[in-house]
């Protein structure tokens, strides 16, 4: 097998965006570590709205802050093609929010599902802005689900977060029967996983701010790990 993964990375690219420009070291961070190489390629999602085809190289995928993009279809087609095709993702603050939003449509048949920052007024709308204001701020929260305890190696964790929107709980039992499961909280769903996949993680806050040389984020590692696995 390659020593090489190749990552692609969802969304449209803004300057000096903290959460964005982090990706990459925090990466790079893991895969030292593991003795491996990254590579990272940006996919518009403007792009993967007609060429799903432009992943087919990628052993990881990840679906980067930054929203609104500038297309929800092509960000929601990335994300499908990731969790269909079984391929190691990472979806952090709007790539949690898109990832409900994708399995809402497509695994719940909730065919209107939209997201308040494109859609005002559309149902149903899982996410909401009054939920989650904490832009550049650390919390802690409680990891739930074993799988998850096992990666972080502690059941609590200090998380940063840029996030304005977070998934409306009265769905949660919905998700979780279908199996996108809860596994971080604090007052809310922050961490969630979908069981059965080889690694499919979202997150509301942005691990990749906190991930240092010295100490890479454990969540960051997984994946990497789950990338690189045959």
């Amino acid at each position: 097998m390659s020593n090489t993964i190749q990552v692609a990375i969802i969304g449209d690219k803004q300057p000096r965006f903290v959460p964005q420009e982090a990706i990459d070291n925090a990466l790079q961070h893991s895969a030292a570590r593991q003795n491996v190489r990254v590579e990272t390629t940006w996919h518009a999602t403007t792009l993967l709205k007609s060429e799903n085809n432009r992943l087919n190289d990628a052993d990881a995928i990840w679906c980067a802050p930054g929203s609104p993009y500038e297309s929800l279809e092509g960000a929601l087609a990335g994300i499908r093609y990731a969790r269909e095709h079984n391929i190691p993702f990472l979806g952090t603050c709007a790539g949690f929010q898109h990832a409900v939003i994708e399995f809402a449509r497509n695994v719940l048949g909730e065919n209107t599902a939209s997201h308040p920052e494109y859609a005002e007024g559309a149902s149903p709308l899982f996410m909401d802005d009054a939920l989650c204001s904490r832009v550049g701020e650390e919390m802690k929260l409680r990891i739930t689900d074993p799988h998850t305890q096992a990666i972080y190696g502690a059941e609590h964790a200090v998380e940063t977060y840029y996030c304005r929107f977070a998934l409306r709980e009265e769905y949660v039992p919905t998700f979780e029967a279908h199996g996108l499961t809860v596994a971080g909280v604090d007052e809310g769903t922050r961490i969630m996983r979908l069981a059965g996949h080889p690694f499919f993680y979202m997150t509301l806050f942005v691990p990749q701010v906190a991930s240092r040389p010295e100490q890479p984020h454990p969540l960051i590692s997984a994946y990497v790990a789950a990338a690189h696995t045959p």
